[in-house]
């Protein structure tokens, strides 16, 4: 695909869908709109028609990924309910990943609002700065400062074992209520 070249409507929603199926690592809206020659907002537009059609697309701070179907990845998945101060969050987060752990998500008990949830999708060191770099240069703040340090994770991994190592370590360092 020439950049020279805009792709309209459907043809470009299907070249994003193959493009998403195909690729083993996320690719972001400016990624995706360069390719295509259309704006990100273009391509916030054409995830969500596509998202629509239930496609399993999901959103992440890395960029857009397309959810294998079930059964193409044997996963094994469980939530965890951690704890630790702000500054900590990396030091988890590489705890996770060093153990062939994706740490899908982020979500709290808010007193007011409920369950909060938040994508977080990382599997490796280089995903994990890269989500601290991002809440560093957005000046955002942890969902867990919101509740004063305590915050549920959804882990996964290809075994048992890696998510019973991930938390022995977690445990260890001090960074889960039991």
């Amino acid at each position: 695909m020439t950049q020279d070249k805009k792709v309209l409507g459907e043809e470009r929603r299907n070249l994003l869908l193959h493009w998403l199926q195909t690729e083993d690592k996320p690719l972001t809206g400016g990624e995706l709109a360069g390719r295509t020659n259309v704006s990100r907002q273009v391509i916030v537009q054409d995830i969500s028609l596509l998202k629509a059609k239930n496609e399993p697309i999901l959103a992440t701070s890395q960029g857009y990924v397309y959810m294998k179907p079930f059964g193409e990845q044997v996963k094994k998945e469980r939530i965890i309910v951690s704890f630790h101060e702000p500054h900590q969050t990396k030091e988890e987060l590489y705890i996770l990943v060093d153990h062939g752990v994706t740490v899908k998500d982020v979500r709290i008990e808010h007193p007011v609002y409920g369950d909060l949830n938040a994508s977080v999708m990382v599997s490796s060191r280089a995903e994990v700065d890269a989500f601290i770099r991002k809440i560093k240069q957005t000046n955002a703040s942890y969902l867990s400062q919101l509740t004063d340090g305590t915050h549920l994770h959804t882990i996964e991994a290809d075994s048992e074992e890696k998510l019973d190592a991930a938390y022995a370590v977690l445990k260890e360092a001090g960074m889960v209520v039991e």
